[in-house]
């Protein structure tokens, strides 16, 4: 199994929305990707709530069944049509990738 996680700090206006607007559709679409694609196990999409200098605003934790789960999701079609949107949300990114196996 391989888990896939990104951070993201968000923009205090995009999109035509504020920041917690913005969060609330990311969430929206991101987990509405569940079901939808081979080897997706699980997505879900939280927001910080300790909001400290530190923090992201939102967090994505999926598991997908292999790495080449992971490679198919990055570019199907149904995640390239959210990206637009989370990109001009965002502010700052960050990712980590790795594999459960021993």
């Amino acid at each position: 199994m391989v888990r896939h996680i990104v951070l993201w700090r968000l923009k205090e206006s995009a999109n035509g929305r504020g920041k917690a607007e913005n969060a609330a559709e990311i969430k929206r679409l991101l987990e509405d990707l569940n079901g939808k694609m081979p080897g997706l196990l699980k997505l879900e999409v939280g927001y910080d709530f300790s909001r400290g200098a530190e923090s992201s605003d939102i967090v994505l934790y999926s598991e997908f069944q292999s790495r080449a789960a992971l490679d198919a999701y990055q570019t199907h079609p149904l995640h390239e049509a959210v990206k637009p949107f989370v990109m001009a949300a965002r502010e700052e990114r960050r990712l980590v990738d790795y594999s459960c196996e021993p």
